[in-house]
């Protein structure tokens, strides 16, 4: 604020009479390094050099006070945010899965959503948007990129046994995909009953062996632990 005689006074944190009464509007944001932005209006023609560094100084001032003062209550970021803050994952999955995501009618997206809670919007290039809280958001991305994976031979997995029958075992090895462990398949010797070594419940390593045209899955427990089933059976056969 200047008053006819030129005599000055650079007010900081100003209210709304000394906005409207003064002659200068000087907003300026940064960090301890340094000004990032500013901003300027004035209602003179000019104003001098002098009363810029002044009101620059001012600012420096004011700006490391409030930095000291938000530091002393948090030093810096959390890692993460609140369990109940919103949040939004981006997963990108294939357009010709699209269909498989959404079901007949929308019945397995709206029971997913009723599932997690989350909201889930896909869009016509496979791009998908999930949002809610923290627990919903992971357990839909979670689900969706299951759902969606595409099993190539080699991968390992850690599945249950969900059936058992002569010549082999189903074991489930993702909430939406099980494949078949022929008994030829359980261990590196010969086996008389696949029973004798598994048993529903139970959990075990698998490799994918083969998948064929039909999208079938055939697993191997001998060449993901050739000494998990080994060893079962000799303790069974003992």
């Amino acid at each position: 604020m200047m008053n006819d005689s030129g005599a000055y006074k650079v007010l900081t944190d100003i209210q709304g009479p000394e906005d409207h009464h003064g002659d200068m509007d000087f907003k300026v944001a940064g960090t301890r390094e340094g000004v990032t932005a500013v901003q300027m209006d004035v209602k003179v023609s000019g104003i001098p050099l002098t009363v810029l560094a002044e009101a620059f100084d001012a600012a420096k001032k004011a700006r490391l006070h409030i930095l000291d003062v938000i530091e002393s209550e948090i030093a810096a970021p959390r890692a993460d945010l609140s369990p109940r803050a919103p949040r939004i994952a981006t997963i990108k999955i294939k357009p010709d899965q699209i269909g498989m995501v959404i079901g007949g009618g929308g019945k397995t997206i709206n029971a997913l959503k009723d599932k997690t809670g989350a909201e889930i919007d896909i869009e016509d290039d496979g791009t998908v948007y999930v949002s809610g809280n923290k627990e919903g958001v992971e357990q839909a991305v979670s689900e969706i990129e299951s759902m969606t994976h595409e099993y190539k031979v080699g991968e390992k997995f850690t599945g249950t046994v969900i059936k058992i029958a002569e010549f082999g075992a189903f074991v489930k090895i993702s909430e939406h995909a099980e494949g078949l462990v022929h008994i030829s398949e359980i261990s590196p010797e010969r086996i008389a009953n696949v029973s004798d070594v598994l048993q529903v419940g139970q959990t075990v390593p698998v490799l994918i062996k083969g998948i064929d045209e039909r999208d079938r899955i055939k697993l191997s427990i001998k060449d993901a632990d050739p000494q998990f089933a080994k060893g079962k059976n000799t303790q069974n056969s003992a």
